[in-house]
């Protein structure tokens, strides 16, 4: 038996207007169709089906190429966070987020420089009225100290000298006493030895010749003009020495006290 008797027996049965072919040809055109060209004649359709062995249909290309099918769009990627965000909207977003901790450190750091400033200036404006005070009350103490630490008399020298050491403060409290000891007191008691001193004052009569020439709260040093007026065995006629004295004042629990005398 012939092999496309057995492989297509209706190929030989069937007559030309038979509904086999034309089923046979209807599946020719939607084949064309499907592959967008069109339709092949009925017998073109007739010749391909009977050159055909079993039931393996042929299709001629089109003569312009098959067309490739249209690439699948890519689908979008989810979004993480919400809607969809442009790069430059991510980027403003993390420049934002990153300069707000920064605008807050130099937000701190500014708070911080001012308070301190402010602190400053505030201990500044103290010490300014602090020393101002000192200024006035070390001059005053100056002028109450300097008589009595420059003047003695033979006739009373403890008393004169205890006085002098109670306005006096520190180490120059001990060395004034050694001086007295050794040096003043047996010298006024052989000489008969008598000092006054006194704060000059003008000749108007207005107030004693002395200023502060520095003070800060605790510590303040005031020049004097003084008049000592000396007399003794060895000088008959009262001797008057003008003299200009530093004295460096130091504020103790008991007020200001002498802790230094130079004469200039």
């Amino acid at each position: 038996m012939r092999r496309d008797t057995v492989a297509n027996p209706t190929s030989r049965t069937r007559g030309t207007g038979s509904p086999g072919r034309r089923t046979m040809t209807a599946a020719a055109r939607a084949a064309a169709k499907r592959a967008g060209r069109p339709a092949r004649p009925e017998g073109t359709a007739r010749r391909e089906e009977e050159a055909a062995p079993g039931r393996t249909l042929l299709v001629e290309p089109p003569a312009d190429g098959w067309e490739d099918p249209p690439e699948p769009a890519p689908e979008p990627e989810p979004f993480a966070d919400g809607p969809e965000e442009s790069a430059p909207s991510r980027r403003a977003g993390r420049r934002l987020l990153t300069a707000v901790p920064v605008l807050a450190l130099v937000a701190a750091l500014v708070l911080v420089a001012a308070l301190v400033v402010a602190a400053v200036l505030g201990w500044q404006y103290r010490q300014g009225r602090q020393a101002e005070q000192a200024r006035g009350e070390a001059l005053a103490a100056a002028r109450e100290a300097a008589p009595v630490v420059l003047s003695y008399d033979y006739r009373h020298l403890d008393r004169d000298f205890a006085r002098a050491r109670a306005l006096l403060t520190g180490h120059f409290r001990d060395q004034y006493g050694r001086t007295t000891k050794t040096v003043v007191a047996p010298t006024a008691t052989t000489y008969h030895g008598v000092v006054k001193a006194t704060v000059a004052t003008p000749s108007d009569g207005g107030t004693p010749a002395a200023s502060v020439v520095s003070a800060t709260p605790d510590k303040a040093v005031v020049l004097l003009f003084v008049n000592q007026v000396t007399q003794s065995t060895q000088a008959p006629e009262p001797r008057l020495d003008l003299n200009r004295v530093r004295l460096t004042l130091t504020r103790t629990s008991d007020g200001w006290k002498v802790s230094g005398v130079d004469a200039l």
